[in-house]
């Protein structure tokens, strides 16, 4: 593999399926995505756009989407993370007043609400998806993007 290019064409898709699995169980399983659920669809659709976008352009763009497509998989950590910390503290509140009402008056909110519409509540517990919380499976797909993407935005060029 001489560039970068399949590995960001790789995360975007994975990204993207993630994207469509939390649609299903939105719409198919009613789990009601609560504020830090769609910040985190926002930066899983935002490592998506980047890989795409940079990995149809030359060799050195390749690299620099890659480390922009690392740095949005750790603001997508960051918000796993805090939603983790927020589930085993339920008496902190995740942002069910201005941040709810904010995130839905967001364009893309306005034009796309059965994806970026948040009507949960952070404190909801779901069954786990094999022996995983939601945020807990977040927080890995990001530390996994994340690892890929610094791994072919640092790794040394093939001649």
């Amino acid at each position: 593999m001489k560039t970068s290019k399949p590995v960001l064409v790789a995360v975007a898709l994975a990204s993207l399926g993630l994207l469509a699995y939390a649609l299903y169980l939105q719409h198919g399983q009613d789990m009601l995505p609560c504020p830090l659920c769609i910040i985190q669809r926002y930066a899983f659709a935002l490592v998506a756009i980047i890989c795409l976008a940079f990995a149809f352009l030359p060799r050195n763009a390749v690299k620099f989407g890659a480390f922009l497509g690392a740095l949005s998989a750790l603001g997508g950590a960051g918000v796993a993370g805090w939603h983790l910390w927020v589930k085993a503290h339920p008496t902190v509140s995740c942002g069910i007043d201005p941040l709810e009402t904010s995130l839905n008056r967001i364009p893309t909110a306005e034009l796309l609400p059965f994806m970026f519409k948040a009507d949960g509540l952070c404190s909801t517990e779901y069954a786990p998806i094999l022996g995983l919380s939601i945020p807990q499976w977040s927080l890995a797909w990001f530390i996994l993007f994340l690892l890929v993407l610094l791994w072919a935005a640092l790794r040394q060029q093939n001649r």
